[in-house]
């Protein structure tokens, strides 16, 4: 029998959010690559565009803003998304972060989270 390995739910790793959609945003994600709900992301500052947070950046999206709700295909180009933006909390064990981030890079993004109201738990 093959063996499933079954991949991140949208929203899976919601603890808490405000009422209704307060907390989400629709959002253009930028031309690169698939990402998984749960993917931490930063905002291009020169497109609004938001992308993978990238800790060595300096277009903005070294700046941990928001949390992807649902995976995104932008492979192929840009792609629309939905994001957790806002006044949420978030569980640490489930939110995807790059390959190579370091601990003290996560800290810093959780603490920049922090400060756009969604808490790292």
């Amino acid at each position: 029998m093959p063996v499933m390995t079954e991949g991140q739910h949208t929203g899976e790793f919601i603890v808490s959010e405000g009422n209704g959609s307060i907390s989400r945003e629709n959002v253009t994600v930028l031309n690169g690559r698939t990402l998984d709900a749960g993917a931490v992301l930063g905002q291009v500052t020169a497109s609004g565009k938001y992308r993978e947070i990238d800790p060595a950046a300096t277009s903005g999206a070294e700046v941990a803003v928001a949390v992807l709700y649902d995976a995104v295909d932008a492979s192929g180009g840009d792609a629309p998304g939905i994001i957790i933006s806002r006044l949420a909390e978030v569980h640490g064990g489930e939110v995807v972060w790059p390959t190579g981030i370091t601990d003290p890079q996560k800290q810093t993004a959780i603490d920049q989270l922090a400060a756009a109201t969604i808490i790292v738990r």
